[in-house]
């Protein structure tokens, strides 16, 4: 628990609103920023914006807290301190920035409680794979060639900023391969913030082709995380990943598919129709999922959908 002033005192933590409902999660922040009209071209996509047009990433966030959503997800996702490195960034202005990921969401939900909202809202610090960092599609991969020690040490400088930005919880999301989510439950071991697991999957196999059922189980004694489950995957593979991590780890399920189009990384481009409706949610409800919501291609309309959807089980 902050003490920010954007939650009161007596707001629960988010561990304890996922032992007694659900919550719902935002969408895609690229997409939201897109649709604003924002260019998302380059290699650090919506992180840009921290430095360049911070504005427009809390006012992405506040249409998805308007939208029903209980919790936004940092724009931290493809910030790290080596992309930066590459646009010229040093070090101290890098950490600056990823803290100022967590302020703007922070702001954002200050808004949406001066404009009327009553119920707690929550952030999470986006923690992106290390292949998001190398822009090449490599997060729908994994196997990058590096031991679990030397990932362990890529993300944990990261992870220390964000953690002492005060988020209520750090998402360790997009994670292809269980090498590197045994390297992010070393990494956030001591940090002092919960978080969540999500794997990109591939039918009942993570995307480096590792079954989900050994996948999920290193996070059953981890007491750091809070969910458990997988998001930026294809609608049509999240029943079976809420079942296999619920059932595996006994812990609340995560999931925010995308929109079921297929993401083109040497294009740079979205291919293919939406397969995502809102009525898919209830189903992944009973089936254990507590925190819901949509990642790439999932805008607030949808979000708005499934806020609707939840409403009688909430």
């Amino acid at each position: 628990m902050t003490s920010d002033t954007s939650r009161s005192a007596s707001s629960p933590s988010l561990a304890d609103a996922l032992a007694s409902g659900t919550v719902v999660l935002d969408g895609g922040m690229s997409n939201q920023l897109e649709s604003a009209g924002h260019d998302l071209s380059d290699e650090l996509w919506s992180a840009r914006l921290l430095a360049e047009r911070p504005e427009a990433i809390t006012e992405a966030h506040l249409a998805y807290f308007e939208a029903g959503a209980d919790v936004a997800i940092t724009s931290s996702y493809q910030a790290t301190f080596e992309g930066f490195a590459k646009r010229g960034i040093p070090h101290g202005r890098a950490a600056e920035l990823l803290g100022l990921s967590v302020e703007l969401a922070r702001e954002a939900a200050r808004r949406a409680h001066a404009k009327g909202a009553t119920r707690p809202l929550w952030v999470a610090a986006s923690v992106g794979p290390y292949g998001a960092m190398l822009a090449d599609g490599s997060e729908y991969r994994g196997r990058y060639g590096l031991s679990v020690a030397e990932l362990e040490r890529f993300h944990r400088p990261r992870l220390e900023v964000l953690a002492a930005a005060a988020p209520d919880v750090l998402a360790l999301e997009t994670v292809p391969d269980a090498d590197e989510a045994e390297a992010l439950l070393r990494a956030v071991r001591g940090l002092g913030v919960p978080a969540w697991l999500s794997y990109t999957v591939a039918g009942d196999r993570t995307r480096a082709g590792q079954p989900l059922e050994e996948a999920f189980a290193p996070a059953a004694d981890a007491d750091e995380i809070i969910a458990v489950g997988v998001n930026c995957c294809a609608p049509e593979d999240v029943d079976g990943a809420v079942e296999t991590a619920a059932r595996v780890t006994g812990k609340p399920v995560v999931v925010y598919p995308n929109s079921g189009e297929v993401w083109d990384a040497e294009a740079r481009a979205w291919n293919g129709l939406s397969t995502f409706t809102a009525e898919q949610v209830t189903g992944w409800r009973r089936g254990g999922a507590r925190l819901i919501g949509g990642c790439c291609r999932v805008g607030p309309g949808a979000i708005a959908g499934i806020t609707r959807a939840l409403a009688p089980v909430r």
